[in-house]
């Protein structure tokens, strides 16, 4: 859990600093991250069903979810991305000639 506060933290500042505007746009994040987060929770879920994968009972809240997947995976799946297009759109905030070479005017 302190690695998602952290992660939020390192790039969450971001969006007060320099206005980034993810967070005024959420309904438009969640849907770039939640149908790939699904995928990756279901395919968790069957790991951890299939016993291939598990989860350190010290290292966890001991709070689950669906699938039998701890709340810390849930929250990786959004905190992480959430965290990746904060980092982008603060680069193209401060460099916007890089938007519009990657992505068109």
């Amino acid at each position: 859990m302190a690695m998602l506060i952290f992660t939020l933290c390192g790039s969450g500042w971001l969006e007060v600093v320099l206005k980034t505007g993810v967070l005024r746009r959420l309904k438009r994040a969640a849907l770039s991250i939640f149908p790939i987060s699904t995928c990756f929770l279901i395919w968790d879920g069957y790991a951890i069903a299939q016993g291939h994968w598990f989860f350190d009972r010290s290292q966890i809240l001991g709070i689950y979810g669906p699938f039998s997947i701890p709340l810390e995976e849930y929250l990786f799946f959004i905190v992480v991305p959430l965290a990746a297009i904060l980092t982008l759109e603060g680069i193209t905030t401060v460099k916007p000639h890089w938007r519009k070479r990657e992505f068109g005017e």
